[in-house]
C-alpha cells in the first residue's frame, strides 16, 4: 500500500465519482475478445440476452476453454467496483488463467448496469435475468445447467450473495452448487467494529462504502425495512444455501460482516469455508498478486472450487 500514489488511497465521494471511474478504468483496461481468446485457449463470446420485465437486454461474457469439449460446470460472475465502477470484460483474464483453464470451467460475466443510474433492484434483476437465460440455454452453451457455481469479488460479492437468496426464493432458476464471495460487500449499515476500526485505513473504507451503498439503495438507503435481496447481511434466514466460501482481510471494513455471514449459514445448518488473511486489506491480492499472502488466497480459493466441482487441479 505505501508504494502506491496517493490518489488510490483517496476516499470516494459523490463528487469525485468521474474520476474515480476515470481511474478505475486505466487501471483495469478492458481487453478486447481476441485478446482474452489468447490465441485460441479460450472461446469467448458476447452475448445480449433479455433482461428482467421492462428492463433492457442483459449483456454477458461467455468463455470457456478453446480445447474442452462436453458440457462444462460454469461460474456466473459479478465484478467489484462498489455498484458503480468495473466491467465484466476486465475481471476476465484473471478468471480464465487461475479457473476456468486449470478446472475446465466456463465462466458467464455479467455485465449488470451501475449505480448511481440505476438503483436496487435494477443491477440485481439483471443479474437474475442473466443467470435464468444462461441456464436456459445451457445445451447451446455447452454447459451443465445443473453444475452452476454463483460468484463475485467486494460489490459483486454482494450482488453474488443476494443473487443466491433470490434465487433460492422464487425458485426459477438453477439450484447451485456453490457460492463463491471474495470480500463481499454485504452489509449497508456499516456499524461493526471493523468497519468503525478501518475507517479512514485502506483503500477503501467506511466512508467510500457509505457512498457505495448510497448510490446503489437511493431512497431506500437507511430504511430498516431493507431486504434481504438489497442488502445480504439483513438475511434473518440462511438455510438451504449451497456450499459457500467467503474470505476476506483482517484489516479490512468488510472482515466483521463477513465472518458474521459465515456464521449464520452455519447457524442455519449450511455449509460456509471461511478465510480471514491476517492483515490483508481490501484487494490485496490484486494489488499484490505475487505476495505469498496472495499466492495462498488464490490457491485456497482454487482448491475449494476444485473440491466442489470434484474434479483436479490441471497443471
Amino acid at each position: 500500500m505505501e508504494a502506491l500514489d496517493g490518489s488510490s488511497r483517496e476516499r470516494l465521494t459523490p463528487e469525485n465519482l468521474a474520476a474515480q471511474r476515470e481511474r478505475d478504468a486505466a487501471n483495469r483496461p478492458r481487453p478486447t475478445a481476441v485478446e482474452l481468446r489468447a490465441d485460441g485457449r479460450f472461446a469467448v463470446e458476447e452475448l445480449s440476452v433479455p433482461g428482467a420485465e421492462g428492463g433492457p437486454n442483459v449483456t454477458l461474457v461467455y468463455a470457456r476453454p478453446g480445447d474442452a469439449t462436453g458440457s462444462l460446470p460454469v461460474l456466473y460472475y459479478m465484478h467489484g467496483g462498489g455498484m458503480m465502477m468495473g466491467n465484466a470484460w476486465s475481471v476476465l483474464p484473471k478468471i480464465l488463467r487461475d479457473w476456468s483453464a486449470p478446472l475446465g470451467l466456463a465462466v458467464v460475466s455479467v455485465e449488470y448496469r451501475l449505480a448511481p443510474e440505476t438503483h436496487y433492484p435494477g443491477p440485481l434483476e439483471d443479474c437474475h435475468a442473466g443467470l435464468l437465460w444462461t441456464v436456459g440455454h445451457a445445451d447451446e452453451l455447452g454447459i451443465d445447467g445443473e453444475r452452476v457455481i454463483i460468484g463475485g469479488k467486494s460489490a459483486g460479492g454482494g450482488l453474488a450473495a443476494a443473487l443466491t437468496l433470490l434465487n433460492r426464493d422464487r425458485g426459477d432458476g438453477p439450484t447451485p452448487i456453490g457460492q463463491l464471495l471474495q470480500c463481499p460487500m454485504l452489509d449497508d449499515r456499516l456499524d461493526t467494529p471493523s468497519a468503525r476500526q478501518m475507517a479512514g485505513v485502506g483503500l477503501w473504507d467506511r466512508s467510500s462504502t457509505a457512498v457505495a451503498w448510497q448510490a446503489y439503495l437511493g431512497d431506500r438507503y437507511g430504511r430498516p425495512d431493507l431486504p434481504a435481496y438489497a442488502a445480504p447481511a439483513r438475511a434473518t434466514d440462511l438455510s438451504g444455501l449451497p456450499p459457500t466460501y467467503i474470505d476476506v482481510g483482517s484489516a479490512e471494513t468488510f472482515r466483521d460482516e463477513n465472518v458474521a455471514y459465515a456464521h449464520a449459514i452455519w447457524c442455519a445448518g449450511g455449509d460456509a469455508e471461511l478465510h480471514v488473511w491476517p492483515g490483508a486489506f481490501h484487494g490485496f491480492d490484486s494489488v499484490a498478486p505475487t505476495a505469498a499472502l496472495a499466492r495462498e488466497a488464490r490457491h485456497a480459493r482454487t482448491q475449494w472450487l476444485s473440491r466442489v466441482l470434484g474434479r483436479s487441479v490441471r497443471e
